[in-house]
């Protein structure tokens, strides 16, 4: 077993979706993730808490670069050009290099109700996170909550259709795309 190498988490993400891909969810354990890339079992868990967490890993980033999206907007920012402001900066956080992994992982988190808990508990927090920064920027409830709890609905629909096969639109265009439809659809 190799006693330390560079990049130790990203080889385990690695090693761990193809495994989870390949075998299942449930019938790969850490031992086996670990082994893959000739890591010990204990190194995996300085990683990562669970194996769950290969899946998840990242969160806080990603929630950053949807309160960095609000930050940077302008001052005098309306609601839903602020959750606009969150989407296009969270969506570079998906260039579409990383849209064959995102595809991959997604299907094996369809695959496990567990999983799917998990995505949807990290949607809600995603939610919350927004609702809190806009609260920040002065915005008053109910109206930050509705914002927040669009722009996580925009972002799940886009996301979807972002790991479409076939699929080569930008996720910021995307979500773009489908902040409109909302606009459209509020405006009538």
């Amino acid at each position: 077993m190799v006693r330390w190498e560079p990049g130790a988490r990203e080889r385990l993400q690695a090693a761990a979706l193809d495994l989870f891909a390949t075998r299942g969810y449930e019938q790969t354990t850490a031992a086996e993730i670990a082994q893959a890339v000739g890591l010990t079992e204990r190194t995996f868990f300085r990683n990562f808490s669970d194996k769950r967490e290969v899946l998840f890993h990242g969160q806080e980033q990603f929630l950053q670069a949807f309160v960095d999206g609000v930050n940077g907007a302008r001052a005098d920012a309306s609601p839903l050009e602020l959750i606009a402001a969150a989407l296009q900066a969270a969506g570079r956080f998906f260039p579409d290099e990383r849209r064959p992994y995102s595809r991959l992982r997604q299907r094996v988190i369809d695959q496990n109700p567990a999983l799917q808990e998990r995505e949807l508990h990290k949607l809600a927090g995603l939610a919350a996170t927004v609702a809190a920064a806009l609260r920040a920027r002065g915005i008053a409830e109910p109206t930050a909550t509705l914002a927040a709890e669009s722009a996580g609905t925009v972002f799940g629909i886009a996301f979807a259709q972002w790991i479409r096969e076939g699929e080569s639109r930008s996720l910021p265009d995307i979500s773009s795309a489908v902040l409109r439809e909302l606009r459209n659809l509020t405006a009538a």
